[in-house]
């Protein structure tokens, strides 16, 4: 019994220091989390705020989870707390990880090739009077696809936000005019502040150009990751048949943040709109 027990003690030690090394390891990773996120929250013109505000996240769950781990070791109701804290961390991962490569995949279905009754192009946001890099890149797409079906009409819909000195509505009207595309094709929806209401109000204006959009194809012009839940949306508000033009972004690391930040804006709308 002597030489098993004097067998097992190196056993013991060496797990008691494997699990503080692990735990050192979390509150290092949880520190340059932090830190790396602060800097992504504090230095907006990156663009990419929300990757930062996950990252505080992650921090915080690591330093729990460290917590946790040590409440746990002796203390059979905190085992139960323990498990229960990594049971829903698993499943939460597990759908968010779903629901991310659903959002992916409907934003790679482009329905460009097909003809539409008509167009609505959701807006976004606008600096003073200048498109924002991801309103800019669903204009290219709309001027692409209105060139490719020139006799369809297209709703403009986007209201005035917070810094915005002319409404989405139309600074998108001036930038498709300036690059070609006629002025009595294009409908004005200047009072939506959130994508719900892009829809809403866009059916009056379509139902007003003769296009019935319960019956119709409209196209919808959004970006790529925006893709998925528009047409949730636009289901929701009635609409028939909604076909995605995806507008994807240049850059990588900003394509990234907002499909990231989808998905989480897909649970809002599927729990609270």
């Amino acid at each position: 019994m002597k030489r098993q027990r004097a067998k097992q003690r190196p056993l013991y030690r060496y797990d008691v220091y494997r699990g503080r090394r692990r735990g050192q390891a979390r509150l290092i990773g949880a520190a340059g989390c932090a830190v790396f996120g602060l800097l992504l929250v504090l230095i907006r013109s990156l663009g990419i705020r929300f990757s930062g505000f996950l990252l505080l996240g992650l921090a915080a769950l690591l330093v729990l989870s460290w917590l946790l781990d040590r409440l746990a070791a002796g203390n059979h109701r905190w085992r139960l707390i323990h498990r229960g804290f990594y049971g829903c961390l698993t499943v939460g991962l597990a759908a968010l990880l779903g629901l991310e490569v659903f959002i992916i995949n409907r934003g790679r279905s482009d329905m460009t090739p097909l003809p539409a009754d008509a167009v609505i192009v959701l807006g976004a946001g606008v600096n003073g009077t200048e498109p924002s890099l991801s309103l800019r890149t669903r204009l290219d797409k709309a001027v692409d696809y209105l060139e490719r079906w020139p006799d369809i009409p297209a709703v403009l819909t986007g209201g005035t936000g917070y810094g915005e000195e002319i409404s989405e509505a139309q600074c998108m009207y001036d930038y498709l005019t300036e690059y070609g595309v006629e002025a009595d094709r294009l409908i004005l929806e200047d009072r939506a502040s959130n994508t719900a209401e892009n829809f809403a109000f866009s059916w009056e204006l379509l139902t007003e150009a003769g296009v019935d959009p319960a019956e119709g194809r409209v196209a919808v012009v959004t970006n790529d990751f925006h893709i998925a839940r528009a047409e949730l949306i636009a289901a929701r508000e009635g609409y028939g048949d909604v076909a995605g033009i995806p507008a994807p972004l240049p850059w990588v690391h900003l394509e990234i943040n907002y499909t990231l930040r989808e998905a989480f804006a897909m649970v809002k709308t599927f729990l609270f709109d």
